[in-house]
């Protein structure tokens, strides 16, 4: 057993009038009319234009690395690592997308035709013009892309992950947005929670994943529906899962010693087009969990981000696998 570090995850581990002339049919009443018609007009196109402005201006945003002038409106969004998902939550248009968040089934219906980036592509970024980017604090060609457009970086873990979607709510000039659906999930999530603790007590739940032929198990707060199931829903976490993979998020094994990880239910997020040939060992084959048909299976392409759209995913699994519903 051994840790190492996982470079790949922070990656992966989750994103938007004219009023017409009338008849004179009667010029009394058409006279008082036109005056109100006029009132409304000049009424409303000082509303549009002050809405032009607001959509034209910037606001400033208090960043890890001190205020920065980002746009109030922003329309051209790339998000070169992790966040695309909450942009697309809180409906503000992208243009840009890592990798891994392309690659994503769950993201498809909203970034379908967005185009896929990468840091190192400071060429592509350009083309796609953004008005703000952003990203994690390890990103690459960091004074490249501010030389393009705002940049906003974020470092992984430095905020809770509710925190997280409402810094980038504030980010957007969406901050009530965001607020509101974390005051939504908190309650969606807290209600199955007492549920399923209801139908399975006191026993205990883990979440492994095993990437490029290296198993990991997660604590609770590295994606994977890890903050659901332990901080939102309050279930139990194995006493040797919380030894050593909760203080850093994540504990690198051996597919050999599994079992010592294991609860009695078993969340895989599985690489369905990756070698997952542990699922064949007899040590796999007679944990408890597997044994009682506690075992459940998410593609860990869908599943990683903790971002709202793959948190209200996760929940709604949670709640089919443990509750049938």
């Amino acid at each position: 057993m051994r840790k190492i570090w996982f470079p790949l995850v922070l990656i992966f581990m989750l994103v938007l009038s004219a009023c017409g002339s009338k008849g004179n049919v009667n010029n009394s009443s058409n006279t008082a009319g036109a005056g109100s018609e006029n009132t409304a007009a000049s009424n409303t196109a000082a509303n549009n234009a002050a809405s032009g402005e607001a959509a034209s201006g910037t606001i400033t945003y208090q960043s890890e690395k001190g205020p920065i002038e980002v746009p109030a409106n922003p329309q051209r969004v790339v998000v070169v690592s992790s966040y695309a998902g909450n942009v697309m939550a809180l409906d503000v248009p992208l243009v840009g997308v890592d990798s891994w968040s392309k690659a994503n089934p769950r993201y498809q219906g909203k970034i379908a035709s967005v185009e896929e980036v990468s840091e190192e592509n400071v060429e592509k970024i350009i083309e796609l013009d953004p008005d703000l980017i952003i990203g994690l604090s390890t990103v690459k060609n960091l004074d490249k892309l501010q030389e393009i457009a705002p940049t906003v970086t974020y470092t992984y873990g430095k905020v809770d992950y509710l925190t997280q979607h409402l810094e980038i709510g504030k980010l957007l000039n969406k901050e009530k947005e965001a607020q509101a659906w974390i005051d939504d999930f908190k309650k969606r999530a807290a209600d199955a929670g007492g549920q399923i603790r209801a139908k399975i007590g006191d026993k205990t739940v883990s979440v492994v994943e095993s990437f490029d032929n290296q198993m990991y198990v997660f604590g609770d707060n590295w994606g994977r529906g890890t903050e659901i199931l332990y901080q939102e829903m309050k279930l139990n976490m194995p006493e040797k899962v919380k030894e050593m993979a909760l203080k850093d998020g994540y504990y690198a094994l051996s597919t050999e010693v599994l079992s010592q990880y294991a609860g009695d239910y078993l969340i895989i997020s599985k690489y369905f087009d990756q070698e997952n040939s542990f699922q064949q060992t007899d040590s796999y084959k007679n944990m408890p969990a597997v044994k009682n048909g506690r075992v459940f299976e998410a593609d860990a392409k869908e599943f990683y981000f903790n971002d709202p759209i793959t948190l209200d995913f996760q929940l709604e699994f949670f709640k089919e696998k443990f509750l049938g519903n």
